[in-house]
């Protein structure tokens, strides 16, 4: 369990509604796709105006959808020896994320993600857990993790919104910088906390880069994503991702994304009468 299921769900972070109700300081959903009015200041870079933010947001907010998606994957972490892993990730829009992870062909764990909750098993150790996005954001060492943020992490897109007011938006040398101007609060049920948010997009509004850091302790997280690949639906994707975590916990996953599908495809997930059910603390 401590090998297989973790690694799984740190997987299926990286890649992304009935969700988690959190609020930001703006009074927005974290996955909320509103964007600025036209009246929003302009993006500035060295003092001149280059573009008004609204069409800025559109840019980073606005994609073309699709209703399923197969992903191909190969997996490296440094928190286990047997990689690199091969993985299939299958998202259906708003409903379901399921995963496989195999290694030498065999199966070696499985996952079920729903806006209800997460559900994984350890077929190599016959353990599973069934729990809610509290078991995910106590791993990370975040708090904003729901169905659908972890849907839009998957996939590269944006998954916070900031105000005009707390946002600062800059055209430099790597494309257009964005920089929460005062810490970010995001409320749940187990308390309150304030992040600093720095999020780089390419000059194509690829997202590039995600930083967070945690205003009250040294926990953070980064996310790069390159080699954007546009898709025969005109959908744009990542090939490679990167996820760093730093801080009470370390960790680094690097995943190479070699093939993506949208047809549909069958997601069988049960488990068996004989695995014991790992409680989650």
């Amino acid at each position: 369990m401590k090998k297989w299921i973790p690694l799984l769900i740190l997987t299926l972070l990286i890649y992304s509604c009935k969700a988690r109700k959190t609020a930001v300081e703006t009074g927005q959903r974290p996955d909320s796709t509103a964007v600025a009015g036209t009246d929003a200041d302009p993006i500035s870079t060295d003092g001149k105006n280059v573009a008004d933010r609204l069409d800025f947001y559109q840019k980073i907010y606005l994609h073309p959808q699709f209703d399923h998606l197969k992903i191909t994957s190969k997996i490296t972490a440094d928190n286990i020896k047997v990689s690199p892993l091969d993985a299939i990730i299958y998202i259906e829009t708003d409903k379901k994320i399921w995963a496989r992870i195999d290694f030498l062909f065999f199966n070696a764990a499985r996952a079920l993600i729903t806006p209800e909750g997460i559900k994984a098993m350890d077929k190599y150790n016959k353990n599973y857990i069934d729990s809610d996005f509290d078991y995910l954001n106590n791993l990370l060492n975040v708090n904003f993790i729901d169905y659908k943020n972890l849907e839009k992490l998957l996939l590269g897109r944006t998954f916070f919104t900031l105000s005009n007011r707390n946002a600062r938006i800059v055209k430099n040398n790597d494309g257009y910088l964005v920089e929460s101007l005062s810490n970010i609060k995001i409320e749940t049920k187990e308390g309150e906390r304030e992040y600093k948010i720095m999020m780089q997009y390419s000059d194509d509004f690829d997202l590039a880069t995600v930083n967070l850091r945690d205003a009250g302790s040294n926990d953070a997280m980064q996310i790069d994503y390159s080699n954007w690949e546009l898709q025969p639906n005109n959908v744009k994707l990542p090939k490679n991702v990167k996820i760093i975590i730093k801080g009470s916990k370390n960790s680094q996953i690097l995943i190479e994304n070699t093939k993506f599908d949208f047809s549909r495809m069958d997601t069988p997930y049960s488990v068996p009468s004989s695995y014991k059910k790992i409680e989650i603390q």
